[in-house]
């Protein structure tokens, strides 16, 4: 039997990023808001961190802050002639959960996409012709200039690091010049460079490139935001991505949003609430709230006025498919959007192996301290004969030295014993990684949509993910690492071993938590879930949040954008929705 509670204006799916974000901009504007998370409650990022932030067996290899997958998983395959099989390690990729969500865990570095980056099929089309043949690239329906004013409030609410390149079109000293505009200077200046990014940073320039410091939601100084909420500066002990930061020194929700909104008593946070389905209208025309289950078994319905998503990106597609909201995408014939263009990120990495009279310290380090070139992102530079669209940054990293995680090796060391840790042993404080972090070009055979076969303990049909990369990716990558390792030379190591991607796609190794797509914007309901507001085109009072709105992903990680995007869905709730509900885009 379910249990009818009583109706809210709002009710929120997730907690994380967006989750807290949407909250406290729609309890400022006086609404009665409640979260549901399906998580646990955690207090502040000290609650893990104060006297276990090190332990790397907890955190890194027995995924404290990450999901549970004896309960919900998803099913895997590269293509649709293969059977999709559960995945029941977490291993590419590694959705958060509990309060703060996969916000709590990440590195820090906070990007705005390129303006070229929202118009990627028109602008491709253009410069370069036709797309390649089963490319499902899309426009945004939304601009950089529409969102500019909400990367800034992000950046201000973050306390964001970082040297401007371009502002207001003047191009900035120290900056990335391949930015789209900004209105302002980053509000706190870059954190203070270690000695391995400043090699990179010289090998980059003597060939001509244009290296800046990586935006970091690590703080280089003290910060307080908009918000009254105060944090302290980085102590570059290196366990920010997989880990609660220790000392309020990275700009999480438990840092920047939520010290601030669980004070107001227009909201309330509901932890261990597995939100089941989008309850929908008799007319099919509205969602009438959620269904969630508690951890004793009870079933209660919330009804609310708005419904707003913000689950991680395959929660809220697997919420739609089981709710049965949209039509689901098929690749066989092309038609329908719920699931459509899953993207992800495709990376590799050289390593310079330096000598001993080298210092690197490699456990001196931060989630996003390093230094970057974007001379090969987006449309930064001619594609003509190339044989792919997009790009990616090229950058040194010193994220950290955690000796579970951290043994580069030279070529040709054996794989286990003396001569294995040896080779650790002399390797470990004489070596620098450099990366690419390149994009993913939606493709009509990469999908998400419901397994026939495997069930959650819900009873529900589980996600399967249906993904490869193609040859723009292998395409685009091997040209970013071709770079990288020029760059690598230029640093005058002893030697320099290269990790170039290979093969087809696997959901083992970890690789970045940067899942697109499934639920993506657009200007019409044909080619996309939602609007530009992030608004369905099904149900007029439901709204997702998150990298799922994302038509393809382009070579930057995916927060800033993410974050911005929820800030302008508030706006657009604020200041249209509320005086006259329904659609905001005209289909």
């Amino acid at each position: 039997m379910v249990k009818i509670l009583p109706r809210r204006e709002v009710v929120i799916v997730g907690f994380g990023w967006t989750g807290a974000i949407l909250a406290e901009q729609l309890t400022a504007e006086g609404l009665d808001v409640v979260a549901l998370e399906r998580g646990v409650w955690r207090d502040t990022s000290t609650e893990y961190a104060v006297t276990n932030i090190q332990d790397e067996v907890r955190y890194r290899y027995r995924d404290e802050l990450f999901e549970d997958l004896s309960r919900e998983t998803l099913t895997f395959r590269n293509d649709i002639s293969q059977t999709a099989l559960p995945m029941r390690m977490l291993g590419s990729f590694l959705p958060g959960t509990n309060v703060g969500g996969a916000g709590v865990h990440w590195n820090g570095q906070t990007w705005r996409f390129l303006p070229s980056d929202f118009v990627a099929k028109s602008h491709n089309e253009e410069r370069y012709g036709p797309l390649a043949d089963g490319m499902t690239v899309q426009d945004w329906g939304i601009t950089y200039d529409e969102l500019e004013p909400h990367y800034t409030r992000f950046e201000d609410l973050c306390g964001i690091s970082g040297k401007a390149g371009n502002i207001n079109g003047q191009i900035q000293e120290g900056g990335n010049p391949f930015e789209g505009w900004r209105s302002k200077e980053y509000p706190n200046p870059p954190l203070e460079m270690v000695l391995a990014p400043k090699m990179f940073a010289k090998a980059a320039t003597e060939l001509g490139y244009k290296p800046f410091p990586g935006p970091a939601a690590n703080m280089s100084q003290a910060y307080t935001n908009p918000l009254g909420v105060q944090m302290a500066p980085c102590t570059y002990c290196g366990f920010c991505e997989k880990y609660a930061c220790g000392n309020y020194s990275k700009a999480t929700p438990a840092t920047t949003i939520i010290p601030a909104l669980m004070q107001r008593e227009n909201f309330e946070l509901r932890t261990e609430a597995m939100v089941l389905r989008v309850i929908k209208s008799p007319d099919g025309k509205r969602a009438e709230g959620v269904e969630y289950i508690t951890p004793e078994g009870e079933i209660l319905h919330q009804p609310a006025d708005i419904v707003i998503l913000a689950a991680y990106i395959t929660h809220n597609v697997h919420l739609m498919l089981t709710s049965g909201i949209g039509t689901p995408y098929d690749p066989r014939t092309g038609q329908g959007v719920v699931g459509k263009n899953y993207a992800y990120q495709c990376v590799s990495g050289v390593i310079v192996f330096f000598d001993e009279d080298t210092h690197i310290n490699p456990y001196v380090g931060a989630g996003a301290l390093g230094m970057v070139v974007d001379n090969f992102n987006g449309d930064n530079f001619d594609h003509t004969g190339l044989g792919f669209i997009g790009g990616g940054y090229i950058g040194q990293w010193q994220t950290n030295g955690r000796p579970m995680e951290s043994h580069p090796v030279p070529e040709g060391t054996p794989k286990f014993g003396a001569g294995w840790k040896k080779a650790v042993r002399e390797s470990y404080g004489h070596t620098v990684g450099i990366g690419t972090h390149g994009a993913v070009m939606s493709h009509r055979g990469n999908y998400l949509d419901l397994d026939p076969t495997y069930t959650d303990a819900y009873g529900r049909p589980l996600l399967r993910m249906t993904f490869d990369f193609t040859d723009n990716e292998f395409n685009m990558s091997n040209y970013l690492t071709d770079r990288a390792v020029e760059i690598a030379k230029a640093m005058g190591g002893r030697e320099i071993r290269e990790g170039r991607r290979k093969g087809h796609y696997s959901i083992v190794p970890y690789q970045s938590t940067h899942n697109t797509g499934g639920t993506i914007m657009g200007s019409n309901p044909r080619e996309s879930v939602i609007n530009k507001y992030q608004q369905s085109w099904d149900l007029e009072n439901l709204f997702l949040t998150g990298a799922g709105a994302f038509p393809q992903n382009p070579g930057y990680n995916p927060t800033g954008t993410v974050a911005a995007l929820a800030y302008h869905t508030a706006d657009a709730i604020r200041n249209i929705y509320l005086k006259s509900p329904g659609p905001l885009v005209q289909a």
